[in-house]
């Protein structure tokens, strides 16, 4: 095996990346078993310690100092050098690892994404933006990922505010999932899926959490963990890269809304946030020619609050002891 390479499941038509920089405990991290994990040293990301990462790939300031840094992940999931083409090995089909892998670090200092002022939660959405449309320009990438994980439990490894950014050379199979379920939606009843959910949970707002002028926070209807939230922008566009200026400030307000509503609910509980942006259009005509119709980037937090086991892995499902209805209807309550 290549050091980074990617190996189809021909049932589940998955990818598993196996990537030889994953396999040893990159340095500076720790493996305490807390609710949040501690640094064994100072963290490589605060303000000072810049000669412990790579180069900056994007720098945000404030002032005479930085306020949010982008840098190359040292231990990479996939890595730019390589070409996307799958190779049969045997009866299955295998790939290089291509792709991009990047460390947004949200702060100088130790504090949270939701604590930040406004204005420094829209620098790290200006980042995520500003780094996916550097990365389109390199035609092998196909789809980009914004990923923030909090608390060790939902796999941080420092206690430093960052977030992620992964590009691919392939349409992973949830992303591809969703964007086949909204072109049958679109080509049945000629209406996106994402403006009908969006439509309805605004309309009866029993799983809406908050909402300003462009964007929904709520519980889904068939949330899959206790106080998992969706984020929905009003507006219909496919690609996250499209947000305006003015949508910065309002999903920044959004966010910070929902993750101190979850911080104070739930006593800073771990979590997963995805950020789900279309892939790129191809010069071929494909089965995604509608996505600009029918397609919505959206955001998805989830709370890791309950263990995923057998019968989950087993059937798909999921087990849930809390209603949305119920999880909406709390966190509304919460003053922020």
């Amino acid at each position: 095996m290549i050091e980074t390479e990617m190996r189809q499941d021909p049932l589940r038509q998955s990818w598993t990346v196996f990537s030889a920089s994953r396999t040893a405990k990159p340095p500076l991290l720790s493996r305490n078993r807390g609710h949040a994990p501690e640094q064994t040293q100072v963290s490589p990301f605060a303000a000072g310690n810049e000669s412990l990462t790579p180069s900056a790939l994007h720098v945000a300031k404030s002032g005479d100092h930085w306020q949010v840094r982008v840098v190359p992940n040292r231990a990479p999931v996939l890595r730019i050098e390589g070409q996307p083409d799958i190779s049969a090995d045997g009866f299955y089909d295998r790939m290089d690892g291509i792709g991009a892998h990047e460390i947004i670090i949200e702060t100088p200092g130790s504090e949270s994404l939701e604590s930040l002022p406004l204005h420094a939660i829209g620098e790290v959405i200006n980042a995520w933006k500003l780094r996916i449309l550097d990365l389109a320009r390199d035609d092998r990438m196909r789809s980009f990922f914004i990923v923030k994980n909090s608390g060790e439990t939902a796999g941080a490894g420092i206690a430093h505010s960052i977030s992620q950014l992964i590009a691919m050379a392939v349409v992973p199979t949830v992303l591809r999932q969703k964007l086949t379920i909204a072109r049958d939606f679109f080509e049945c009843k000629k209406r996106s899926i994402f403006e009908d959910i969006l439509r309805d949970e605004v309309r009866v707002a029993k799983r809406l959490v908050y909402e300003n002028n462009g964007f929904a926070v709520f519980c889904p209807y068939a949330s899959r963990s206790p106080f998992e939230l969706a984020v929905y922008p009003k507006r219909q566009c496919p690609d996250f890269h499209g947000i305006s200026d003015q949508e910065n400030v309002q999903l920044a307000d959004a966010l910070k809304t929902a993750l101190l509503k979850l911080d104070r609910a739930l006593d800073t509980p771990p979590y997963n946030l995805a950020l789900f942006t279309a892939p790129t259009r191809t010069a071929r005509r494909d089965h995604w020619n509608t996505i600009e119709h029918d397609f919505r980037w959206h955001i998805e937090i989830l709370p890791r609050l309950t263990l995923i086991a057998g019968f989950e892995t087993g059937t798909g499902f999921y087990i849930n002891p809390t209603p949305p209805e119920d999880a909406a209807k709390y966190l509304r309550e919460i003053p922020v």
